[in-house]
Order: structure tokens, then sequence, then C-alpha cells
């Protein structure tokens, strides 16, 4: 099997910093991932605000 290389909380960590007005291709590169990640992940997980995303935690 895959293994992942960022877990859930890294995700949304990366996620909050993009909203903070961290620029996308600034945290790609610091983190080592592709914008299409990046969208992936925001697509996916963008949105949930702090109780969605324990409760998603939750159930991992």
């Amino acid at each position: 099997m895959k293994q992942k290389r960022f877990s859930e909380a890294e995700i949304f960590r990366i996620l909050k910093q993009a909203e903070n007005g961290i620029p996308v291709t600034e945290l790609c590169r610091e983190h080592g991932m592709s914008n299409a990640s990046f969208y992936k992940w925001r697509s996916k997980y963008g949105g949930m605000d702090s109780s969605k995303i324990s409760e998603f935690l939750d159930d991992l």
C-alpha cells in the first residue's frame, strides 16, 4: 500500500496557512508538494471549520 506523505493534521495546517495569506506557490515550495495536491486538498477539506475538522479526525 502506498504510504501517505502528509497526515490530515499537516494538510489542515497547510490549508490554514493559505487562508492566512501565504501564496500557494510559496507553500508548495516550502513543503515539497505540487500545486495539484494543494488544490485537491482544498477541494476535499476546504470550508471545514474547527468542529468539522475534529469530527473528521475522530472518524479516522
